[in-house]
């Protein structure tokens, strides 16, 4: 199953077509899960609101060349956290040290996790964007006494993860 689902509502545009009906078609269709990217040539607003109301959240990105990039993904499903989550996450303070390790060598994202744990103080957020889901990290997070909270990025381009210190390193 595709992540993600693109409509190019470029050409319906450039025939003189309005393209309401093969977004909602195109949004209705999809599995759970799954996200509807929608190409146009300006900035939708109005579209915005269509969808909110029918239960979609947005994010949305000029590409240049008067290409707008704009994700629509169900609401409940862009808060969905991992099993094993901390709900309370929501309660945290803002995180103190962000890490980008989309693009690492294979063990990388765990030490480095571990070490920017080290050097947080107790009660400190680390915020982590990774590739995928650190499953075999996440139980050694637990083991330590730390709480963490994660879920895929709703584009489907990585996996976030929050780690609220414990008082053991």
């Amino acid at each position: 199953m595709q992540k993600i689902v693109t409509l190019d509502v470029r050409p319906l545009l450039a025939a003189g077509e309005e393209p309401i009906l093969a977004i909602i078609k195109a949004a209705d269709g999809l599995a759970e899960g799954q996200t509807l990217r929608l190409l146009a040539p300006f900035r939708p607003v109005p579209l915005f609101s269509v969808m909110q109301r029918r239960g979609y959240i947005h994010e949305e990105t000029e590409q240049g060349d008067n290409i707008w990039q704009v994700d629509f993904i169900r609401a409940q499903a862009a808060y969905q956290l991992s099993p094993g989550s901390a709900l309370e996450a929501v309660d945290w303070p803002d995180p103190t040290v962000f890490l980008d390790l989309t693009r690492p060598e294979p063990a990388e994202p765990a030490a480095r996790i571990l070490a920017a744990i080290r050097a947080a103080k107790p009660g400190h957020v680390i915020f982590a964007l990774l590739p995928a889901e650190p499953a075999i990290l996440l139980p050694e997070l637990d083991a330590r006494g730390h709480k963490w909270a994660g879920n895929y990025a709703s584009d489907g381009t990585g996996y976030r993860l929050l780690v609220l210190r414990g008082d053991k390193p």
